[in-house]
């Protein structure tokens, strides 16, 4: 049990950050009845975490591999909970967004080690195990976190979904101090801040591009930013010798398309949660413990399905698992968009749940794993935090766009009411119709996502059983 250890004090850090992804949907609505929030600063409080997760991963993933994963995971370790004491003794919207924001950057210390901690734990076929289950984990995390934020907003208070990480990050904290390994020597070099900056502009001001259309149209100037943000970085990238993310790992097509995975799968499983939440609570009345039950089967099947997929499934071909997983999740949301119509209670959601849990599982530790083995080990908190990066960066994106969508379809099932269409966003109750025009749209919008995502893994990932033979020479990427 002991060589087991490492892995429960990485799954520990791992749930708790992804966890705080989706375990506010739930409490949203009492969020903002406590807080008087609008439409705009609810998403804010879930996007906030998400983005400033998203954005620094890169960043995080570079200087862990100068200063050590060790020594950033347990800093973040740190950060993660004195953010989360601030988020739960917050008493304006702002402060709330805030701390959130660097709860955001202390996760991102966190996830961005996750991988080469385990590489450095494990090997051959334990290594598998031990991917599967942070696989299993890390999807789970998000179906988990409804019913957990709905338990104790229920039984004690939404201020609790916060509070509640501070006795797991001391756990995680003692366990970090005493079963992992120690750091080794660093990488030389400067930090990138000038690649670390442009990226944080470029991410954020997308991100925003795609928030402020939901209540102030599109925002051209912003997206302009972002292109010109992105330029910049990949400039900077290309010629610097100490660059946060060498683009050239880009060359190897199973990288890329592993990427292309990671961005888009969380997105395409988890944006639609925050809405179906709010419908659930807002119209169909169910209690926020009932409206989180809904989406444990989806928690479940991915934790059983990944721990399966990583113990007897190791060494497969990563695009048969991945690309079958995105289908399977692209076919669940669809299910969910045909099952759903303004008469519907939560059973309409289950089979499509289910399905997008089934394909959660899969692609989870195959993204991890195969991501891992396509780069060189000196790259490993690059590869890390690029994986990491596109899927939370999905995650934030997704969620404002299929608010958008959600938004613009209601607000034309609702002959144009704009105004009543951001009170039933808001869960301030109103047309079942027009929630269901929206939720579908979403639904739709979803399965879209997944579908390029799988097609992207088929086309990309070369059909061999493991990517390690499709590394890039060392010279290349040195």
């Amino acid at each position: 049990m002991r060589k087991w250890w490492p892995l429960v004090t990485v799954c520990l850090g791992t749930f708790m950050l992804l966890i705080d992804v989706t375990i506010v949907n739930v409490a949203l609505p009492r969020m903002a009845a406590d807080l008087h929030s609008t439409f705009g600063n609810l998403q804010w409080v879930i996007d906030g975490y998400a983005l400033a997760l998203a954005v620094l991963l890169l960043g995080a993933g570079a200087l862990a591999d100068r200063i050590g994963h060790r020594r950033l995971y347990a800093a973040g370790l740190a950060v993660f909970a004195l953010s989360s004491l601030a988020c739960g003794l917050a008493t304006s919207d702002g402060f709330l967004i805030a701390a959130r924001v660097v709860q955001g950057a202390g996760a991102a210390a966190m996830f961005t080690t996750t991988f080469a901690l385990l590489n450095s734990a494990y090997q051959g076929r334990e290594r598998g195990v031990a991917y599967g289950v942070w696989g299993g984990v890390s999807g789970a995390a998000a179906a988990i976190g409804p019913v957990l934020g709905g338990l104790l907003t229920d039984a004690l208070n939404w201020r609790w979904i916060f509070l509640v990480n501070l006795p797991i990050s001391i756990a995680a904290l003692l366990l970090c101090r005493f079963v992992l390994r120690p750091d080794g020597a660093g990488r030389q070099g400067r930090f990138d801040f000038a690649g670390t900056a442009a990226f944080t502009v470029a991410a954020t001001a997308l991100t925003l591009t795609v928030i402020r259309a939901n209540e102030h149209g599109w925002s051209w100037w912003l997206f302009a930013v972002a292109v010109v943000a992105l330029a910049g970085f990949v400039a900077i990238e290309l010629r610097s010798p100490h660059a946060m993310f060498d683009l050239r790992l880009l060359r190897n097509r199973s990288f890329a398309g592993i990427l292309i995975a990671a961005l888009l799968v969380n997105f395409a499983g988890f944006a639609i949660l925050t809405y179906t939440s709010i419908w659930l609570q807002s119209l169909v009345g169910l209690t926020p413990l009932q409206a989180g039950l809904t989406a444990l089967p989806m928690g479940l099947l991915s934790l059983v399905v990944s721990g399966v997929a990583g113990a007897k499934l190791h060494g497969r071909s990563p695009r048969v698992l991945i690309g079958t997983g995105m289908l399977l999740i692209a076919a669940g949301a669809a299910l969910g968009a045909i099952l759903l119509d303004q008469g519907s209670s939560w059973p309409a959601l289950l089979p499509g749940y289910a399905l997008v849990g089934l394909g959660v599982g899969l692609v989870m530790p195959n993204l991890a794993e195969s991501g891992m083995a396509a780069v060189p080990p000196h790259r490993g908190g690059m590869a890390a935090g690029a994986l990491n990066t596109a899927r939370q960066l999905g995650y934030a994106i997704g969620v404002a766009a299929v608010g958008a969508i959600f938004l613009s379809r209601a607000t034309s099932s609702l002959g144009g009411d704009s105004a009543a269409a951001h009170a039933l966003a808001s869960g301030r109750g109103g047309s079942p119709a027009a929630a269901a025009a929206g939720l579908d749209a979403g639904f739709w919008l979803s399965a879209g996502v997944g579908l390029v995502g799988a097609l992207a893994v088929f086309l990309l990932v070369r059909p061999v059983k493991r990517t390690q033979a499709q590394r890039p020479e060392p010279a290349s990427v040195s």
